[in-house]
C-alpha cells in the first residue's frame, strides 16, 4: 500500500491531534537506516526523538528482549516483583551524578516521569510551587504542559492547568538572553509572585529539547543549585531527550560540576521500548508513603531487559566517546557551510546533540527556510526534525552506532539540501 493511501487511512481513523512530521509510513528499519511502505530508503535522523541511540533493532537489545519474553511479559512490579527491575535500579543510582546514596523508580513515559519527580518533591518538602523555563518541554499530560514553556502547539485549547507553576527565561546566546538574566528573573520572581519558601523544585533540561537544543551554560546551572540549596528547594534535572550518551557523556549532567537532587529519564533508556525512570537521593525518593507511586507498566519486564542492554550497549561499544567524534564532524560541516548558507546563524550543542538556528540578517528568525531545508533533505532521504519556539531550528538526532559510510552520505545529503533550499527561498525573496 502506498504512503499516500496510509495517510487516507490515517486521517479518517486517528485524532488529528496526533501530527506527523513526514508522510512517509515505516515498515522497517535497521541500526540508522529506515524504509517505508513503497520500499524508498532513508537515513534517519530522527531515532525515534532520540529514542534509538543504539540504533534500531541492536542485536544485543533484540536478544535481551526475546530472553525476557520466553520467562514473562507482564506480572506488575507491584504485584509480582522480579529482580531485573532491582538490578538496573542499581546500575542507575550508581550511574547517576553525585556522591549520595540514590534510589530509582521506574514508570513508562518520559510525562509519567516528570509528573513523579513533582510528586516526589511535594511530598519531600511540603511545598507546592515549580519553577519552570520558557521555551522548555516536559511532556503532554496537565501537569506537563504546565511545565512546559510553549503554548503552540502543546497548550493551546485544553483550558485551566495545573496552578503554582512559574516560568522564567532560559539563556539563550542568539536571542540576548544570559544566564545572569535567567537567574535575576528567578529572584525578581520571588520578589513579586512567590515565596522561596513555597518552592518545592526547580526543574530544567540541561538542553532543552523542543525548545530549540540551547545547552544550559554552566553559569545558569551552578547559579540554580545556589538557589536551591540557600532556600530547600530541590533541583530536578530532566534528562528525558539528553540521556544515554547523546551529548558525550552518560547523562548531560554529567558536563557539570554540580549534581540535581532528582533526574528523570526516559527515551533512549531503554532502546525502544516503552521505559521511563527517576533517580535521586535517597531521601527525597523515599518521601512518598508505599502505595503513592507506581503504575500498572511502570517497570515493564520487557523495556528493563532492553534498558539493561542500552548500558552494557553505550559502555561496550564506547558511545559516549562516538557521540563526542560524530558532533564533531557534523559542527565541522554546518560551520564550514556557513559562508554559503549565513542564514544558519547558530550551530550548538554538546556531543551528538546538535542543533542549526535559521536567523535573517535582521535577526529575524526564518522558519521558512528551516522548513525548506528539511523537506529538500527528505526528498533526498533524509529525515531531520525542526523545533524551537520560532520553528526555526533543525535539530540533528542521529543513532549514535550510524555507520560511518551511511553518516558520510547524510552528511552529503545535508550540505545539498542545505543549498538547494537557501536558493529556493531566499532566493525567492530578494527576486
Amino acid at each position: 500500500m502506498t504512503n499516500a493511501e496510509l495517510s487516507a487511512r490515517r486521517a479518517s481513523a486517528i485524532s488529528r491531534g496526533v501530527g506527523v512530521s513526514t508522510p512517509l509510513f515505516a515498515t522497517r528499519a535497521k541500526n540508522a537506516e529506515l524504509w517505508d511502505s513503497e520500499g524508498n530508503r532513508f537515513i534517519d535522523f530522527a531515532a525515534g526523538i532520540a529514542v534509538v541511540n543504539t540504533g534500531h533493532g541492536h542485536p544485543r537489545l533484540v536478544e535481551a528482549v526475546k530472553a525476557q519474553i520466553d520467562h514473562f511479559s507482564h506480572t506488575c512490579h507491584q504485584v509480582a516483583p522480579y529482580e531485573n527491575y532491582v538490578e538496573l535500579a542499581e546500575r542507575l543510582n550508581a550511574a547517576a551524578p553525585g556522591d549520595f546514596a540514590k534510589k530509582t523508580l521506574f514508570a513508562t513515559t518520559g510525562a509519567e516521569a516528570v509528573e513523579n519527580a513533582i510528586k516526589i518533591a511535594r511530598a519531600h518538602t511540603g511545598r507546592q510551587a515549580v519553577i519552570a523555563f520558557s521555551g522548555g518541554f516536559h511532556g503532554r499530560t496537565f501537569m506537563g504542559m504546565a511545565l512546559t514553556g510553549k503554548v503552540q502547539p502543546y497548550k493551546a485549547g485544553f483550558g485551566a492547568l495545573p496552578a503554582d507553576v512559574f516560568h522564567v527565561p532560559f539563556p539563550t546566546e542568539a536571542h540576548g538572553i544570559s544566564s545572569a538574566d535567567s537567574l535575576a528573573a528567578i529572584q525578581n520572581l520571588f520578589k513579586a509572585d512567590v515565596d522561596p519558601a513555597r518552592v518545592a523544585a526547580i526543574i530544567f533540561e540541561p538542553v532543552q529539547g523542543e525548545g530549540g537544543f540551547y545547552p544550559a551554560p554552566a553559569e545558569l546551572v551552578r547559579g540554580l543549585r545556589e538557589i536551591c540549596d540557600q532556600h530547600g528547594i530541590l533541583l530536578i534535572a530532566d534528562e528525558v531527550q539528553t540521556g544515554f550518551a547523546r551529548t558525550g557523556k552518560l547523562f548531560a549532567m554529567d558536563h557539570y560540576d554540580v549534581a540535581p537532587d532528582l533526574m528523570t529519564m526516559a527515551k533512549s533508556l531503554a532502546g525502544g521500548y516503552p521505559l521511563s525512570a527517576v533517580v535521586g537521593r535517597a531521601e527525597v525518593m523515599d518521601a512518598p508513603q508505599p502505595g503513592g507511586l507506581g503504575g500498572t507498566y511502570g517497570g515493564s519486564p520487557l523495556g528493563i531487559a532492553a534498558a539493561l542492554a542500552v548500558l552494557d550497549v553505550i559502555a561496550g561499544e564506547g558511545l559516549c566517546d562516538r557521540a563526542q567524534a560524530l558532533g564533531d564532524q557534523l559542527k565541522s560541516r554546518l560551520t564550514g557551510l556557513q559562508n554559503e548558507v549565513p542564514e544558519m546563524a547558530d550551530i550548538r550543542g554538546p556531543g551528538f546533540m546538535v542543533a542549526a538556528e535559521f536567523i535573517d540578517a535582521d535577526g529575524t528568525p526564518m522558519p521558512e527556510l528551516t522548513a525548506a531545508v528539511r523537506d529538500e533533505a527528505l526528498k533526498r532521504g533524509l529525515i531531520l526534525l525542526t523545533c524551537g519556539v520560532y520553528g526555526n531550528v533543525i535539530r540533528f538526532l542521529s543513532p549514535i552506532t550510524i555507520e560511518d559510510e551511511v553518516f558520510a552520505e547524510s552528511l552529503d545529503i545535508l550540505t545539498e539540501s542545505l543549498r538547494v533550499a537557501r536558493e529556493s527561498v531566499v532566493g525567492t525573496r530578494a527576486a
